[in-house]
């Protein structure tokens, strides 16, 4: 079976399959790569939108030096997940207007944001979330608690 096509047709086709080419090369070179940084925004964004939350706990909050001098500032953080522990830490320099130093305590309870079917991605403080707590829960003061209660019998 032959088949014949025209010169014309090859001609146009041939055109169309180097147009195709350029346009995949120019994209190639001219694609901008996100930086570490949109990454991470993306990342955060991602959780506080979809992630699940469970209980955590704070263990640590330290700044270390990083390049050109400036401060990293790093939480480290755990909690359980299906019995299994997890202990991550999140940079969160960018978010230095959300996160106070003063109102980081290490044994604060805090939450969590984590992607279900990868448990070790997660997060503490997003953009528009945050799982830091202010202070350990205030139980309610009973004003004038019976302390025998008769209706009870053990």
């Amino acid at each position: 079976m032959n088949i014949n096509i025209s010169t014309d047709v090859q001609i146009v086709i041939g055109i169309v399959l180097v147009l195709l080419l350029v346009l995949v090369l120019t994209w190639l070179v001219f694609h901008r790569r996100p930086t570490a940084d949109e990454v991470e925004r993306r990342r955060r964004t991602y959780l506080a939108a979809n992630g699940r939350i469970v209980d955590g706990m704070l263990l640590d909050f330290y700044e270390l030096e990083g390049e050109a001098g400036a401060p990293i500032q790093m939480i480290v953080y755990d909690y359980r997940i299906s019995g299994v522990d997890y202990e991550c830490s999140q940079d969160v320099s960018s978010l230095s207007a959300l996160v106070k130093n003063e109102k980081v305590r290490a044994g604060f309870p805090c939450s969590v944001r984590y992607q279900p079917g990868n448990p070790q991605n997660s997060i503490v403080v997003a953009e528009n979330w945050s799982g830091l707590r202010e202070g350990l829960p205030v139980l309610p003061n009973f004003e004038d608690p019976d302390p025998l209660d008769l209706r009870v019998r053990g």
